[in-house]
This record gives C-alpha cells, sequence and structure tokens, in this order.
C-alpha cells in the first residue's frame, strides 16, 4: 500500500511541476501531506514528520545550497556562462561544436541549475551548429547530456547535496567521486550524441546571429573565463 502511494506522490510530483509549473517546493511539501494523511498517520505526526525532516535537511546543508544558488545566479547573470563558453571554444575550436557542448554543458551545469544552463547556452549552440552543419539533436543531446552529468552528481548543485545530507555522506567525498563519474558520463552522453543523434538531422535555425552573439558576448565587460579576475 505504501509503495503504491509512494508512487502516486512521485506522479504527483512530476505532473504537478512539469504540465502545472507548480513550484517544486509546493509540490514535494503537498506530496509529504499527502503520503502522511493517506497512509493513515494522526495529523500532529505528519506536521511533526514534515517539520523535522525538513527542517534536518536545511540544518545539514542549508548554507551550502544558498551559496550555490547564489553562485550560479552571479554566473548566469553575469555573462560568465558566456565567458566559459569563449575559453571552451578557443580550446576545442568551433568546429568541434558537439564536443564543446559536452565540456561546455559540464562545467556550468556544476553552479548553474542544467535547465537554466540548457536555456542560456541555446542561442549559442544553435548558431555555432548552424555555422559548422550539423544537426541540432547532435549538439543539443551532447549539451544536455553534459549539463545532467554534473547537475545529478557534483556539488554544490543542490541535489547531490541533498541527497549527501539525507545519507548522511562526506560532501568532500562526494566531489572527489562525483568529479570524475560525472566526466565520465558526459563522454558517454558526447558518444551517444556523435554515433546516434546525429542520426537525426534538425535544422539549428539559429535565433541569434553572428553579430548579435558578438553584441551579447563583448568582451570587456564579461568577467573572466578563469578563476582568477586577469
Amino acid at each position: 500500500m505504501r509503495f503504491v502511494l509512494l508512487l502516486a506522490c512521485v506522479l504527483f510530483i512530476i505532473l504537478s511541476t512539469v504540465r502545472f509549473k507548480l513550484h517544486p517546493f509546493l509540490a514535494l511539501f503537498l506530496a509529504a501531506i499527502g503520503f502522511g494523511f493517506f497512509s493513515g498517520m494522526p495529523l500532529n505526526e505528519i506536521v511533526q514528520s514534515v517539520n523535522s525532516g525538513f527542517g534536518g535537511t536545511i540544518g545539514n546543508i542549508g548554507i551550502v545550497i544558498v551559496l550555490g544558488t547564489i553562485m550560479g545566479t552571479f554566473l548566469e547573470y553575469s555573462g560568465g556562462a558566456f565567458s566559459m563558453a569563449d575559453r571552451v571554444l578557443r580550446w576545442i575550436g568551433e568546429k568541434r561544436v558537439p564536443l564543446a557542448m559536452a565540456i561546455l554543458g559540464w562545467m556550468v551545469s556544476i553552479p548553474v541549475f542544467a535547465d537554466s544552463g540548457f536555456v542560456i547556452l541555446t542561442p549559442l549552440n544553435r548558431a555555432l551548429s548552424k555555422k559548422a552543419g550539423i544537426s541540432l539533436a547532435t549538439s543539443s543531446i551532447a549539451l544536455g547530456l553534459g549539463l545532467m552529468t554534473t547537475h545529478t552528481m557534483v556539488p554544490p548543485t543542490p541535489g547531490p547535496i541533498a541527497a549527501a545530507g539525507i545519507i548522511g555522506a562526506d560532501l568532500g567525498l562526494v566531489l572527489a567521486l562525483g568529479i570524475p563519474i560525472s566526466l565520465m558520463g558526459a563522454v558517454v552522453g558526447y558518444i551517444f550524441a556523435i554515433r546516434f543523434a546525429s542520426r537525426l538531422y534538425i535544422d539549428p535555425n539559429p535565433e541569434w546571429s553572428d553579430a548579435e552573439i558578438a553584441q551579447k558576448r563583448p568582451k570587456r565587460l564579461l568577467p573572466s573565463g578563469l578563476l582568477h579576475p586577469f
């Protein structure tokens, strides 16, 4: 019975956030209350259980999540993501778009949420794919899988931090293992993109021209792509 309730709660969270655009926090909160209510828990125990579970998680990892979110917001709105893109493209070359997108997604999604990173980088990805004459499917799959590998494995993204807090794992160990494992995942995603996703041609139809991309990436106004300010 509880397994069915758990499955129903998971489906509720997915549908409410994806289809009805309910805030994830509210979806999780309502799912927790609903699980307790339909499993027969008294109301006071439901409230106590939700409070202790949420409070315990936030008490362990709350500061790290807040700082990671702030860092990701700075990177997103300061233009740091484009600065990182410039650096990666100089290293890899604009003709190797899928590889550049996979590496860029892997880097950007450490401080920035994967969906935000995908939205930020999609116009650049479309323009580069059109210029290189490749299918949008190839570069987008490489970018998306690169984003998701670090989003699900490497702190300070809130997901892995929350998981580490729930099971009592050491954050340093999670970070040390998450980086190489996520990198291997990004490599597998890149291989999948060039071997299989490339069979489906999708016209990139770029949203930005080369001039617009140059305008949105003024070198003098963006932060350095490295960790130093020079």
